[in-house]
C-alpha cells in the first residue's frame, strides 16, 4: 500500500525572481536559454508597483519582476541579495488545503489564500516562508485557461529565439548558513511531508581546501527535489560560504534543467554567450574506468566538459554553467538523465575544484 502523501504536488509551477531589470533579464533568458514569451504584467495591466515578464520552455516557466519605484520589497529584496530566486511556485489541486496543512505544522504564512478571477477563470494561491526571504507559492490552476495567471496578458513579442531542448526543472538547490541543513531539512520532513533521498557529508563532498554538506529532500511522487547545502569546515572559504556572503543569507544556489540531449543543448548555450565550469582535461583519463560505457562520443563529451556519473540504476551527463549574475551567487545545472536517480556525487570534487578556480580569480577562496 502506497503512503498517503501529506501534501500533493503535481509540480513546479513556475520560479519567479526578483531582478534590477525585468526586460533586460528577459531578453537575456530568450537570447541565451531560449525560453519563450509566454505572460506580461506591468503599467499597461494594472500593475502599478512592478512588472512582470514570463517566460516558458518545455515544462519550465521562469518569471521576472522588477520593482517601478524605490520603496517596494521587490526593490528591498534586489538592493539586498542582487538578482535572486524571490519564490519558488508549486502546482497543487487544493491551495486552500496546502497553506493550511503547511501552517498548521510550523509554516510561517507568507501569503493567506486568495483567490484571483478573469475572464478566463479563476487561480488560488497561497504562500509559506522557506530559508532566507525565498518562500514557496502554492498555485491551484485547475479552473483557469488563461496564459498564465490572473492580472496577466499575452506577452507576443517578435523576437523569438529558438528553444534550446530544456525540457522541466529536475531540482532545485538551496544554500543555507552554518548549521542550518538539518533545520531546513526537517521543516521539509515534518512541514511538507518530504522524504529525504540522500546525503553527502565533508568526506564526499571535499577538495584540499573546501567542503560542504548537502542532503536532498524529495516530495512523494518525486517530481520535486530540493537539494539543501551547508558549508563545513575547510582550509579555505568554500562556494557556499561565497554565495551567503555575496547574497546576504541563505537561497536558490541553483536550477538544475533537463535535457534529453546534452550536447545539442549545451552546444546551442554555448553558442549564445552561456559560460560554462571547466574541469581538467584529465579528468577524462579515468572517467570510463569510473562510469562503463556510455552511449555518447566521449570526445565530444571531453570538448564541452560535460561530467559523467553512474549508480545503480543507470548514468548521468552534467555540467554547470558559471554564475549567471555579477555577485558570484545563482547559476544552472544542464542535466540528462540516462536511468540515473543519483546527483553526480562522483563529479563533486571536479567540479568544486573547477569553483575553486573560478573563486581564486575573484579573490574569495
Amino acid at each position: 500500500m502506497m503512503e498517503q502523501d501529506l501534501l500533493p504536488i503535481n509540480g513546479t509551477d513556475y520560479v519567479e525572481f526578483y531582478v534590477g531589470n525585468a526586460k533586460q533579464a528577459a531578453h537575456y533568458y530568450q537570447t541565451a536559454f531560449g525560453f519563450q514569451p509566454l505572460a506580461y504584467a506591468g503599467l499597461e495591466t494594472g500593475s502599478t508597483d512592478r512588472t512582470s515578464y514570463v517566460l516558458q520552455q518545455g515544462k519550465i516557466r521562469l518569471m521576472f519582476t522588477t520593482a517601478l519605484n524605490p520603496d517596494s520589497p521587490v526593490a528591498d529584496h534586489v538592493k539586498l541579495h542582487g538578482d535572486g530566486v524571490k519564490v519558488v511556485a508549486l502546482w497543487v489541486d487544493d491551495a486552500r488545503f496546502s497553506f493550511n496543512e503547511t501552517v498548521e505544522r510550523g509554516a510561517k504564512p507568507y501569503m493567506n489564500p486568495t483567490v484571483h478571477n478573469d475572464q478566463h477563470g479563476k487561480v488560488v494561491l497561497s504562500g509559506i516562508h522557506i530559508y532566507g526571504d525565498t518562500v514557496h507559492v502554492f498555485v491551484e490552476r485547475r479552473n483557469y485557461t488563461g496564459p498564465f495567471l490572473p492580472g496577466y496578458i499575452k506577452w507576443e513579442p517578435e523576437y523569438r529565439p529558438l528553444e534550446v531542448g530544456l525540457k522541466y526543472i529536475d531540482h532545485m538547490v538551496g544554500n543555507v548558513d552554518w548549521g542550518q541543513m538539518n533545520t531546513w531539512v526537517d521543516f521539509y520532513a515534518n512541514v511538507m511531508g518530504f522524504k529525504q533521498l540522500v546525503s553527502f557529508d565533508d568526506n564526499d563532498i571535499s577538495t584540499e581546501y573546501t567542503a560542504l554538506m548537502s542532503k536532498v529532500m524529495s516530495n512523494g511522487n518525486g517530481y520535486i527535489k530540493f537539494p539543501i547545502n551547508e558549508p563545513a569546515k575547510g582550509k579555505k572559504k568554500s562556494q557556499i560560504e561565497e554565495y551567503i556572503q555575496f547574497y546576504k543569507g541563505s537561497g536558490v544556489q541553483h536550477v538544475a534543467m533537463a535535457t534529453d540531449n546534452i550536447v545539442e543543448t549545451v552546444a546551442e548555450l554555448k553558442k549564445r554567450g552561456v559560460e560554462f565550469l571547466t574541469v581538467p582535461d584529465s579528468y577524462y583519463d579515468t572517467v570510463t574506468a569510473r562510469v562503463g560505457m556510455i552511449d555518447e562520443d566521449l570526445q565530444t563529451l571531453a570538448k564541452m566538459g560535460v561530467l559523467i556519473d553512474r549508480d545503480d540504476e543507470g548514468y548521468l551527463l552534467q555540467l554547470f554553467s558559471k554564475p549567471v549574475e555579477d555577485r558570484p551567487t545563482l547559476f544552472y545545472e544542464i542535466i540528462q538523465r540516462k536511468g540515473a536517480k543519483s546527483f553526480g556525487k562522483g563529479n563533486f570534487k571536479a567540479l568544486f575544484e573547477s569553483i575553486e578556480r573560478e573563486q581564486e580569480r575573484r579573490g574569495t577562496l
